[in-house]
């Protein structure tokens, strides 16, 4: 059944708990490979109100800038993630959180040697439709 065990049941709207078994990776924008790993959210397990997802980046990694249409929280587990702004930058280090508000322009990095690893939560569910990335 992939990646979620009792889809079904709960997308009909019976209430019940829902197994996660395990997240899908998907393909991250930037200069150098990073892993995302979604568990919650439009592709592992349909679900549009939110997304939950493990990422890791290597350093010197970095994202074209976006505006999106969602919020996003993210708590830093390990190494330090950039976070620019129209007004300047954040760094986000291991054990701090950063939240971005929709409609906000925000470019992430890894400046750092140990890149980064951290959990992203977007309400609504992150999409590329959304995203609104910098660029052609």
């Amino acid at each position: 059944m992939g990646a979620v065990e009792a889809d079904e049941g709960h997308l009909k709207g019976k209430t019940m708990p829902v197994l996660i078994n395990k997240p899908t990776e998907i393909k991250a924008a930037g200069t150098k490979p990073k892993l995302i790993r979604e568990y919650i959210g439009r592709v592992n397990s349909k679900t549009e109100p939110v997304s939950i997802a493990h990422m890791k980046s290597p350093p010197g990694w970095e994202e074209p800038g976006q505006t999106p249409e969602f919020d996003e929280y993210t708590v830093v587990l390990k190494g330090t993630l950039r976070v620019s702004h129209q007004g300047g930058a954040l760094d986000v280090n291991a054990g701090q959180a950063v939240i971005t508000q929709k409609g906000e322009w925000i470019r992430y990095s890894t400046p750092g040697p140990e890149g980064a690893e951290y959990i992203a939560v977007c309400l609504p569910a992150f999409s590329p439709q959304t995203v609104h990335r910098d660029g052609p």
